[in-house]
């Protein structure tokens, strides 16, 4: 019989999976001494921050969704974009 995964659900608690798989949360460091930082550091620690690729990478496999890849997802959108444009390009000069 094999191993059935458990996800880590603080993992899931703490990070939100984007569609291509990137993996969002909050920025630490932001309990108590805020009022020595300036206002443009304060808003901008409101905000989500993207967790690194190697980081987000771990946290998916605990997680349980490492089937996400975003660098995969990235490369093949380019590939789309680079083909969309050279079949453009050929019809462009057909009709020229």
């Amino acid at each position: 019989m094999a191993y059935k995964l458990k996800p880590r659900k603080a993992v899931s608690k703490r990070f939100k999976v984007s569609k291509t798989g990137k993996l969002k949360g909050h920025h630490g460091f932001t309990s108590h001494l805020m009022s020595s930082r300036s206002g443009n550091k304060r808003r901008a620690l409101r905000k989500p921050e993207v967790l690194s690729e190697g980081h987000s990478r771990n946290m998916r496999k605990f997680m349980g969704v490492s089937a996400l890849k975003p660098n995969k997802v990235a490369h093949e959108r380019a590939l789309a974009a680079k083909a969309k444009a050279k079949t453009a390009e050929t019809s462009a000069t057909a009709t020229a």
